[in-house]
């Protein structure tokens, strides 16, 4: 597959995108609600010792939703909406 083709594929319009990646948030603090349980009990009570106190818990918090929020998990949604969308459009136009 050409890269223009590819290209062509993938865009949605920037509304769309934006929505997509609303939904990708949500469904990765969804994933992630154990890890945001655990820092906002190392946090709580805490004020600026929760930077070196809590260090372990935000390093888990962070990788759990950059697994969820990446380019290639939006690249993804975008071909799901894309495919979702031709399979609205009548044949023929």
């Amino acid at each position: 597959m050409g890269f223009v083709q590819e290209a062509r594929e993938n865009h949605v319009k920037k509304k769309v995108e934006e929505a997509l990646r609303s939904k990708m948030k949500a469904k990765a603090l969804k994933e992630c609600d154990y890890y945001t349980a655990k820092y906002a009990e190392c946090a709580s009570g805490r004020t600026f010792s929760v930077v070196w106190a809590c260090r372990k818990q935000a390093k888990e918090l962070n990788n759990c939703l950059h697994e969820f929020t990446n380019d290639n998990v939006l690249e993804q949604m975008k071909k799901e909406y894309s495919l979702q969308e031709d399979a609205k459009r009548p044949i023929g136009v």
